[in-house]
């Protein structure tokens, strides 16, 4: 049996701040290699910096946020043809 000894490549972490910047709470969206699937998640402020720094993440571009919300918006009010 030949066992795999290398390690996995490398995944990027994206994350998408979604609160105020002087908010109590940071409330944002995470996600690993595939921008458009993530979760939703709150944390204070000082451990969403130690989050970020331990993960190396990489802030989502406008492109990328802005599909994320297109997607979002065609499963709560469908698409256009859909509502004729």
């Amino acid at each position: 049996m030949n066992m795999q000894t290398t390690a996995p490549a490398r995944f990027v972490k994206y994350v998408r701040v979604r609160s105020e910047p002087d908010a109590r709470f940071v409330e944002f969206d995470f996600a690993i290699n595939d921008p458009s699937l993530f979760v939703e998640l709150i944390m204070p402020k000082d451990c969403f910096d130690v989050f970020c720094r331990r993960n190396e993440v990489v802030y989502m571009t406008e492109e990328q946020a802005e599909k994320n919300d297109e997607e979002a918006a065609k499963w709560r009010y469908g698409t256009e043809a859909e509502l004729r």
